[in-house]
C-alpha cells in the first residue's frame, strides 16, 4: 500500500531521465512546484526543448552516467531501456532519492496519482498502480463536481485566515467557523459570479463572532 504524501519541492533538485512523451508528461507534472528540474537525453522532445528554452527546466543532451542522481530528492527514470531503468534505480536509492519509473512497479518508490487542480486545491487519486484507467476515469467524474469555484473559494478564505485568527483565536471555536463558512451561500454566490456578494457574505459571518 501506498502512502498519499503532498510534498514541498522548491528549490528541490529533479532528475528526470529520458526525453520522451513520458517523460514530458512527468515534468509537466513538477512545473509549478518551484523545483529544480533537470532533464538528461541525448533527444528531446519539442515540447521538452520548449520548456528549456524558457528556462523552466535544465536540459543536458547526452546518455545517462554514474553520478546523475547525486542530490536529488525525486528521480524520474523515463527510458524505454530496461537497463538505465535498473541501473537510475540503484544508484538513486543509494543516493537516498526516491524512484518513479515507468511502466516498472518493481522499481518504484512512489506512483503518480491522476490528480485533479483547481487553484490550490488538489484532489490526487490513485488505485495503487493496479488501473490507471480508473484512475483517470475517476478523476473526470470528480472534475465534474469540483468546479473552478472551489479555487476562488479557496483564495477568498486564504485571504481571510489572518482575521479570522485574531478575532478567534480559540482553535475548536476557529473550527466551528470554518464549517460554518463552508456550510453558508457563498460557494453558490461564487458560482454565480457574484464575488462582492461572497465577500460582503464571509466578512458578516466573521464579524458576528
Amino acid at each position: 500500500m501506498f502512502y498519499p504524501i503532498f510534498l514541498n519541492l522548491k528549490n528541490k533538485r529533479i532528475v528526470v531521465i529520458g526525453g520522451g512523451a513520458v517523460a514530458e508528461r512527468k515534468v509537466e507534472s513538477l512545473l509549478g512546484t518551484g523545483a529544480s528540474i533537470t532533464l538528461i537525453s541525448p533527444e528531446v522532445t519539442a515540447g521538452l526543448d520548449s520548456l528549456a528554452k524558457q528556462n523552466r527546466i535544465h536540459i543536458q543532451r547526452r546518455v545517462y552516467s554514474a553520478g546523475d542522481c547525486s542530490g536529488a530528492v525525486l528521480v524520474f527514470s523515463a527510458t524505454d531501456d530496461p537497463d538505465v531503468s535498473f541501473q537510475v534505480f540503484h544508484e538513486a536509492t543509494e543516493a537516498g532519492a526516491l524512484v518513479n519509473t515507468a511502466d516498472q512497479p518493481a522499481l518504484c518508490d512512489f506512483i503518480m496519482p491522476a490528480i485533479v487542480r483547481r487553484g490550490d486545491v488538489a484532489i490526487a487519486i490513485s488505485t495503487g498502480g493496479t488501473s490507471p484507467g480508473l484512475a483517470s476515469q475517476l478523476r473526470r467524474k470528480i472534475g465534474k463536481i469540483i468546479g473552478p469555484e472551489y479555487a476562488k473559494l479557496t483564495k477568498l478564505l486564504s485571504r481571510a485566515r489572518p482575521e479570522i485568527r485574531r478575532r478567534v483565536p480559540d482553535p475548536g471555536e476557529r473550527k466551528s467557523l470554518h464549517y460554518r463558512i463552508l456550510n453558508s451561500d457563498i460557494l453558490e454566490l461564487i458560482k454565480r459570479d457574484d464575488i462582492a456578494g461572497a465577500k460582503r457574505r464571509l466578512k458578516e459571518l466573521i464579524r458576528s463572532e
